[in-house]
């Protein structure tokens, strides 16, 4: 991910600008990931020795797992191929490595698990508050490129706690009951959201699915659970071997794609906890070869029951906390009316989507809504220019339009105001294009 810089949070603006940048690869190289097929096959053997088992057999011990309690460090490599920005900071592959504090437990035992850093400069760009705490969503952004290291802890239902440790600065969700807390020590802000009472079951699960939206498919089991989600004729899962994750033994769950030529997907492995079912690990290998797309694996694991102190949470002295109760839109980034309107606006104008294939093979076709792309379709206009800056263009029965590429997600924009998106081949796109506008 982009690192943010020690002691200077992302502005509301910078995170926009990350979200031009990073949105559709990251959304679409879950979609690319979430369909498999089943095909038996025996584990080979391999060290450690474990028993044989078929895939089938080990993904159903992946959906008993039913582990209540887990705390570990878990570190995320992302090398999706992302083209820089004319006007916007490096990508930087920082290690975001950082150990922080280690006395007292992973999370530094603390109450916030990091000392309080400067708060850096209070205004952002165009005027906006810079202060304001980076959400779950805009963390999301930057794990889109580079290596990072997380710290999680879970306690059943009610509790779990979720931390980015960078150089320099800490970001934690932490769900506590019900109370909900982000905080960013980069910035001195928190938020802060509780269940109003009498509030019911269901509405609370809802808070807290909603704010901790983006975040919640980062550490390995639910990457693996996203990638395991359906099941087609385009893809097989084989078993393939066993290995040793964080001191622990695992076996090797092979996911590859069949029938699905224009798939820019090697393959998916997952290592998977041959006592637990709980997976262990998660690498998404590109047909281009080079290192992994995206690999999260745990270093560090333990099936115990963590510190109560844990999911504890006090604000350090000085920083500035926000309180929402649910069902107020602002403690999700929105700020104001204007922006709830805006929120509104993007839903609608994603109201065209359509996925076009299935599998592997999946593209999602989007009708832009005239003048989001700066003029009519790709032409005129900044972001007209800027999209030409780092495409190529491309030509077919369809029109002509603008193509991204990355390592694994690539989009085609036509001029005409349609978008192809997927984890496939620019002639896969090129040709859905065709097909499309034939119909």
């Amino acid at each position: 991910m982009a690192q943010i810089p020690p002691n200077k949070p992302s502005s509301p603006s910078g995170s926009r600008k990350k979200a031009v940048r990073y949105g559709v690869p990251v959304a679409v190289a879950g979609v690319a990931a979430a369909t498999v097929g089943l095909v038996p096959a025996l584990a080979s053997t391999g060290d450690p020795d474990l028993p044989k088992i078929t895939a089938e057999q080990l993904v159903a011990k992946m959906a008993k797992s039913d582990v209540q309690h887990l705390s570990g460090t878990v570190k995320i490599s992302t090398d999706l191929g992302l083209p820089e920005l004319p006007g916007v900071g490096g990508s930087g592959s920082g290690s975001g490595s950082g150990s922080g504090s280690e006395e007292g437990g992973p999370f530094g035992g603390g109450s916030h698990g990091s000392e309080k850093k400067g708060s850096g400069d209070e205004s952002g760009e165009d005027g906006e508050d810079s202060s304001a705490t980076p959400t779950p969503q805009d963390k999301l952004m930057e794990l889109a490129s580079g290596e990072h290291t997380l710290r999680v802890a879970a306690d059943g239902p009610e509790k779990q706690r979720l931390s980015v440790i960078e150089e320099a600065a800490e970001y934690s969700l932490i769900h506590n009951g019900d109370d909900v807390w982000t905080y960013d020590s980069g910035s001195d802000s928190a938020t802060h959201m509780t269940a109003p009472k009498g509030a019911s079951d269901k509405a609370k699960k809802e808070h807290d699915k909603e704010l901790g939206k983006g975040l919640e498919n980062v550490t390995p089991q639910k990457a693996a659970q996203q990638a395991l989600k359906a099941v087609d004729d385009t893809t097989s899962v084989s078993v393939d071997g066993t290995a040793k994750v964080a001191g622990r033994d695992a076996y090797q769950l092979v996911i590859e794609p069949k029938k699905a030529p224009d798939s820019t997907v090697e393959s998916v492995r997952v290592m998977v906890d041959a006592d637990t079912g709980v997976p262990l690990k998660f690498t998404l290998n590109p047909k281009s070869g080079g290192k992994a797309a995206i690999d999260a694996a745990y270093t560090e694991v333990d099936f115990g029951k963590p510190a109560a102190s844990t999911f504890d949470f006090k604000p350090p002295k000085g920083t500035k906390v926000e309180e929402h109760q649910l069902g107020d839109e602002s403690a999700h980034g929105d700020k104001g009316e204007k922006s709830d309107k805006g929120a509104k606006g993007a839903k609608e104008d994603l109201s065209g989507l359509n996925v076009i294939g299935k599998g592997w093979n999946s593209i999602a076709e989007i009708d832009v809504p005239k003048g989001v792309l700066g003029g009519s379709g790709t032409e005129g206009g900044q972001v007209g220019q800027l999209l030409d800056s780092f495409t190529e263009e491309a030509k077919g029965d369809f029109g002509t339009g603008r193509v991204f590429s990355t390592r694994l997600v690539n989009a085609l924009i036509t001029d005409d105001g349609k978008v192809y998106a997927g984890a496939v081949t620019k002639e896969g796109l090129i040709k859905a294009a065709d097909a499309a506008a034939k119909k």
